[in-house]
Protein backbone atom coordinates (compact mmCIF):
# COMPACT_ATOMS: atom_id res chain seq x y z
CA UNK A 1 0.00 0.00 0.00
CA UNK A 2 1.36 3.28 -1.23
CA UNK A 3 0.04 6.85 0.52
CA UNK A 4 0.17 10.83 -0.44
CA UNK A 5 0.18 13.15 2.47
CA UNK A 6 -0.15 17.12 1.61
CA UNK A 7 -0.14 19.47 4.63
CA UNK A 8 -1.25 22.27 2.19
CA UNK A 9 -0.71 25.77 3.85
CA UNK A 10 -1.40 28.84 2.77
CA UNK A 11 2.89 29.85 2.69
CA UNK A 12 3.89 26.26 1.62
CA UNK A 13 3.24 22.75 0.51
CA UNK A 14 4.52 19.67 2.03
CA UNK A 15 4.17 16.38 0.44
CA UNK A 16 5.19 12.89 1.68
CA UNK A 17 4.78 9.85 -0.10
CA UNK A 18 5.12 6.14 1.65
CA UNK A 19 3.30 3.76 3.62
CA UNK A 20 2.85 5.12 7.07
CA UNK A 21 4.89 8.11 9.35
CA UNK A 22 7.81 5.15 9.82
CA UNK A 23 8.07 4.45 6.19
CA UNK A 24 8.25 7.64 3.96
CA UNK A 25 9.86 7.19 0.81
CA UNK A 26 9.98 10.92 -0.67
CA UNK A 27 9.23 14.30 0.59
CA UNK A 28 9.41 17.58 -0.33
CA UNK A 29 8.71 21.10 0.36
CA UNK A 30 7.38 24.03 -2.21
CA UNK A 31 6.04 27.39 -1.86
CA UNK A 32 2.67 28.04 -2.00
CA UNK A 33 1.97 29.77 -5.50
CA UNK A 34 -1.00 29.88 -7.59
CA UNK A 35 -3.35 27.18 -7.82
CA UNK A 36 -3.54 25.11 -10.87
CA UNK A 37 0.39 25.27 -10.67
CA UNK A 38 0.78 24.21 -6.81
CA UNK A 39 -1.90 21.47 -6.98
CA UNK A 40 0.09 20.37 -10.54
CA UNK A 41 3.30 20.21 -8.42
CA UNK A 42 1.80 18.25 -5.95
CA UNK A 43 0.20 15.57 -8.32
CA UNK A 44 3.60 15.37 -10.37
CA UNK A 45 6.02 14.52 -6.96
CA UNK A 46 2.94 12.15 -5.28
CA UNK A 47 2.73 10.35 -8.64
CA UNK A 48 6.37 9.78 -9.18
CA UNK A 49 6.98 7.15 -6.74
CA UNK A 50 4.42 4.74 -8.51
CA UNK A 51 0.41 4.48 -8.21
CA UNK A 52 -0.92 5.39 -5.02
CA UNK A 53 -3.85 3.91 -2.87
CA UNK A 54 -4.96 7.01 -1.32
CA UNK A 55 -4.21 10.91 -0.49
CA UNK A 56 -4.81 12.57 2.41
CA UNK A 57 -4.97 16.53 2.43
CA UNK A 58 -4.87 18.81 5.26
CA UNK A 59 -5.77 22.27 4.27
CA UNK A 60 -5.32 25.48 5.26
CA UNK A 61 -9.52 26.97 5.52
CA UNK A 62 -11.93 27.64 5.80
CA UNK A 63 -12.36 24.27 4.08
CA UNK A 64 -15.80 23.34 3.09
CA UNK A 65 -15.47 19.83 3.73
CA UNK A 66 -18.25 18.34 1.85
CA UNK A 67 -17.48 19.86 -1.46
CA UNK A 68 -13.76 19.78 -1.37
CA UNK A 69 -13.13 22.98 -2.13
CA UNK A 70 -11.43 25.83 -0.08
CA UNK A 71 -13.79 28.20 1.65
CA UNK A 72 -14.18 31.65 2.15
CA UNK A 73 -10.07 32.36 2.51
CA UNK A 74 -8.22 35.63 2.53
CA UNK A 75 -5.66 34.16 -0.06
CA UNK A 76 -5.68 35.82 -3.22
CA UNK A 77 -6.95 33.46 -5.67
CA UNK A 78 -7.75 30.01 -3.22
CA UNK A 79 -11.51 30.70 -2.56
CA UNK A 80 -13.58 28.37 -4.07
CA UNK A 81 -10.25 25.80 -5.28
CA UNK A 82 -11.32 22.03 -5.70
CA UNK A 83 -8.79 20.25 -3.65
CA UNK A 84 -10.02 16.79 -4.72
CA UNK A 85 -10.53 16.43 -8.26
CA UNK A 86 -7.35 16.57 -9.23
CA UNK A 87 -6.44 13.57 -7.81
CA UNK A 88 -7.47 9.85 -9.87
CA UNK A 89 -7.48 8.26 -6.79
CA UNK A 90 -9.59 8.34 -3.37
CA UNK A 91 -9.04 11.54 -1.44
CA UNK A 92 -9.40 11.91 2.43
CA UNK A 93 -9.59 15.73 3.24
CA UNK A 94 -9.77 17.62 6.31
CA UNK A 95 -8.22 21.09 8.09
CA UNK A 96 -4.87 21.24 8.14
CA UNK A 97 -4.80 21.47 12.36
CA UNK A 98 -7.11 18.41 12.71
CA UNK A 99 -4.49 16.23 10.38
CA UNK A 100 -2.07 17.88 12.79
CA UNK A 101 -4.16 16.61 15.78
CA UNK A 102 -4.33 13.55 14.20
CA UNK A 103 -1.10 12.72 13.84
CA UNK A 104 -0.21 14.16 17.33
CA UNK A 105 -3.10 11.17 18.12
CA UNK A 106 -1.09 8.84 16.36
CA UNK A 107 2.68 9.55 16.72
CA UNK A 108 3.21 12.05 19.34
CA UNK A 109 1.97 13.68 22.44
CA UNK A 110 -1.69 12.61 22.26
CA UNK A 111 -0.90 8.82 21.91
CA UNK A 112 -3.34 7.21 24.13
CA UNK A 113 -5.46 10.20 24.85
CA UNK A 114 -8.62 10.01 22.88
CA UNK A 115 -10.09 13.59 24.00
CA UNK A 116 -7.81 16.44 23.34
CA UNK A 117 -7.17 19.65 21.52
CA UNK A 118 -4.59 21.00 18.87
CA UNK A 119 -3.93 24.41 18.34
CA UNK A 120 -1.39 26.04 16.07
CA UNK A 121 -0.11 29.73 16.53
CA UNK A 122 1.41 31.49 13.66
CA UNK A 123 0.49 34.03 10.78
CA UNK A 124 -3.19 32.66 11.56
CA UNK A 125 -4.77 31.05 14.32
CA UNK A 126 -6.29 27.53 14.01
CA UNK A 127 -7.30 24.48 16.21
CA UNK A 128 -8.10 21.07 15.92
CA UNK A 129 -10.17 18.53 17.74
CA UNK A 130 -10.32 14.88 19.00
CA UNK A 131 -13.34 13.38 20.47
CA UNK A 132 -13.39 9.98 22.06
CA UNK A 133 -11.37 9.13 19.44
CA UNK A 134 -12.74 11.17 16.47
CA UNK A 135 -11.87 14.43 15.11
CA UNK A 136 -14.32 17.02 15.35
CA UNK A 137 -16.33 17.62 12.83
CA UNK A 138 -20.02 19.83 12.25
CA UNK A 139 -21.97 21.76 10.46
CA UNK A 140 -18.69 22.90 9.10
CA UNK A 141 -14.95 22.60 11.15
CA UNK A 142 -14.34 23.94 13.94
CA UNK A 143 -12.67 27.73 13.69
CA UNK A 144 -11.22 27.97 16.88
CA UNK A 145 -8.60 31.04 16.15
CA UNK A 146 -11.94 33.37 15.49
CA UNK A 147 -13.62 32.70 19.18
CA UNK A 148 -14.07 36.19 20.81
CA UNK A 149 -12.27 36.61 23.53
CA UNK A 150 -12.37 39.85 26.35
CA UNK A 151 -10.64 43.16 24.92
CA UNK A 152 -10.03 45.57 27.06
CA UNK A 153 -9.09 48.75 24.94
CA UNK A 154 -8.04 50.78 27.51
CA UNK A 155 -5.38 48.56 28.31
CA UNK A 156 -4.63 47.32 24.59
CA UNK A 157 -5.95 49.88 22.17
CA UNK A 158 -5.02 47.67 18.98
CA UNK A 159 -7.66 46.82 16.89
CA UNK A 160 -7.23 43.61 15.90
CA UNK A 161 -6.26 42.52 12.52
CA UNK A 162 -8.32 39.85 11.26
CA UNK A 163 -9.78 40.76 8.31
CA UNK A 164 -13.85 39.21 9.05
CA UNK A 165 -13.86 40.10 13.12
CA UNK A 166 -11.05 42.47 13.82
CA UNK A 167 -10.43 41.15 17.22
CA UNK A 168 -11.25 37.64 17.26
CA UNK A 169 -8.17 35.75 18.71
CA UNK A 170 -6.63 35.56 15.68
CA UNK A 171 -7.08 39.35 15.27
CA UNK A 172 -5.37 40.00 18.73
CA UNK A 173 -2.86 37.49 19.25
CA UNK A 174 -1.77 35.91 15.67
CA UNK A 175 2.12 37.00 14.58
CA UNK A 176 0.81 39.33 12.30
CA UNK A 177 -1.07 40.86 14.96
CA UNK A 178 1.73 40.39 17.56
CA UNK A 179 4.24 41.49 14.72
CA UNK A 180 1.53 44.56 14.57
CA UNK A 181 1.58 45.67 17.86
CA UNK A 182 5.19 45.57 19.04
CA UNK A 183 6.04 47.06 21.81
CA UNK A 184 7.54 45.88 25.25
CA UNK A 185 4.22 44.68 26.58
CA UNK A 186 3.19 42.23 23.57
CA UNK A 187 4.00 38.82 24.86
CA UNK A 188 2.12 39.47 28.58
CA UNK A 189 -0.65 40.47 26.12
CA UNK A 190 0.08 37.34 24.04
CA UNK A 191 -0.49 35.08 26.48
CA UNK A 192 -3.71 36.62 28.49
CA UNK A 193 -5.01 36.56 25.26
CA UNK A 194 -4.18 32.70 24.02
CA UNK A 195 -4.77 31.64 28.23
CA UNK A 196 -8.00 33.31 27.52
CA UNK A 197 -8.81 31.17 24.48
CA UNK A 198 -7.71 27.86 25.89
CA UNK A 199 -9.45 28.95 28.41
CA UNK A 200 -12.69 28.91 26.46
CA UNK A 201 -11.77 25.43 24.79
CA UNK A 202 -11.53 24.36 28.20
CA UNK A 203 -14.99 24.74 29.11
CA UNK A 204 -16.69 23.81 26.15
CA UNK A 205 -14.55 20.50 25.03
CA UNK A 206 -12.89 19.46 28.17
CA UNK A 207 -10.16 17.95 27.00
CA UNK A 208 -7.39 15.85 28.58
CA UNK A 209 -4.36 17.61 26.99
CA UNK A 210 -3.78 20.72 25.09
CA UNK A 211 -1.11 20.42 22.35
CA UNK A 212 -0.08 24.42 21.24
CA UNK A 213 2.60 24.48 18.67
CA UNK A 214 3.59 26.99 15.80
CA UNK A 215 6.20 29.69 15.03
CA UNK A 216 4.52 32.28 18.21
CA UNK A 217 5.29 29.60 20.66
CA UNK A 218 8.95 29.52 19.84
CA UNK A 219 8.90 32.91 21.69
CA UNK A 220 11.15 32.43 24.75
CA UNK A 221 8.92 32.05 27.63
CA UNK A 222 5.59 32.11 26.07
CA UNK A 223 4.18 28.82 26.52
CA UNK A 224 5.32 29.24 30.64
CA UNK A 225 3.57 32.85 30.60
CA UNK A 226 0.61 30.76 29.43
CA UNK A 227 0.25 27.84 31.97
CA UNK A 228 0.73 30.28 35.17
CA UNK A 229 -2.14 32.49 33.41
CA UNK A 230 -4.83 30.28 32.78
CA UNK A 231 -5.05 29.43 36.63
CA UNK A 232 -5.63 32.65 37.47
CA UNK A 233 -8.20 32.94 34.71
CA UNK A 234 -10.17 29.57 35.38
CA UNK A 235 -9.86 30.75 39.20
CA UNK A 236 -10.74 27.52 40.61
CA UNK A 237 -13.59 26.75 38.91
CA UNK A 238 -12.67 24.00 36.50
CA UNK A 239 -10.52 21.30 35.80
CA UNK A 240 -7.28 22.50 33.46
CA UNK A 241 -5.47 20.04 31.41
CA UNK A 242 -1.78 19.86 30.60
CA UNK A 243 -0.73 22.20 28.14
CA UNK A 244 2.13 21.05 25.92
CA UNK A 245 3.88 21.12 22.81
CA UNK A 246 3.79 19.29 19.52
CA UNK A 247 6.07 16.28 20.28
CA UNK A 248 6.11 15.94 16.15
CA UNK A 249 6.79 19.66 15.63
CA UNK A 250 6.51 20.60 12.67
CA UNK A 251 5.93 17.03 11.34
CA UNK A 252 2.36 16.48 12.52
CA UNK A 253 0.56 18.24 9.91
CA UNK A 254 2.29 15.85 6.70
CA UNK A 255 2.16 12.78 8.89
CA UNK A 256 -1.53 12.94 10.09
CA UNK A 257 -2.26 13.62 6.33
CA UNK A 258 -0.28 10.30 5.57
CA UNK A 259 -3.06 8.73 8.44
CA UNK A 260 -6.03 10.72 6.88
CA UNK A 261 -4.96 8.69 3.78
CA UNK A 262 -4.86 5.44 5.73
CA UNK A 263 -7.60 5.61 7.69
CA UNK A 264 -9.92 6.16 4.41
CA UNK A 265 -8.06 3.23 2.84
CA UNK A 266 -8.92 1.23 6.03
CA UNK A 267 -12.90 2.53 6.06
CA UNK A 268 -13.02 1.13 2.10
CA UNK A 269 -11.59 -2.49 2.95
CA UNK A 270 -10.57 -3.09 6.72
CA UNK A 271 -8.06 -5.64 6.35
CA UNK A 272 -6.06 -3.44 3.68
CA UNK A 273 -4.58 -1.05 6.82
CA UNK A 274 -3.80 -2.98 9.91
CA UNK A 275 -0.52 -1.79 10.61
CA UNK A 276 -0.43 2.29 11.21
CA UNK A 277 3.24 2.35 11.37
Amino acid sequence: MLLGGIEAGGTKWVCAVGTGAGDIVDETVFPTGAPEETLARAVAFLTRSGPLDAVGIGSFGPVDLRHGRIGATPKPGWQGVDLVSAFDVPVALDTDVNAAALGEHRFGAATGIDTFVYVTVGTGIGGGAMTDGKLLHGLAHPEMGHMRVPHDRKRDPFPGVCPYHGDCLEGLASGVALKARGGGRSLELEADYLALGLLNLVTVLSPELIVIGGGVLKEPGLLDRIRRRMPELAAGYVALPDVVPPALGDRAGVLGALELARDLVAAADPGASAQRR
